[in-house]
């Protein structure tokens, strides 16, 4: 947890940040499915679809970012 705070990568800070991102790509997706499919599909279906949908585009985004983290 100290390298968590210190800026260094390591597998457990990969593991920690991913997590992070899938949560904040769900509840971004979420969000977002209401905006767009909320009064079409109703407010729950489009949160649902929205909350699966999410983490889909954040999760290759945050891997390539922390692997090119870990290079630099």
């Amino acid at each position: 947890m100290n390298a968590l705070m210190t800026g260094e990568i390591t597998l457990v800070t990969c593991i920690i940040w991913y997590v992070i991102a899938l949560i904040v790509g769900a509840i971004g997706g979420a969000v977002g499915g209401i905006v767009v499919g909320g009064k079409d599909l109703g407010n729950d279906l489009a949160a649902m679809m929205g909350g699966f949908f999410g983490p889909i585009a954040a999760a290759p985004g945050v891997l390539l970012g922390l692997i090119i983290l870990m290079f630099i």
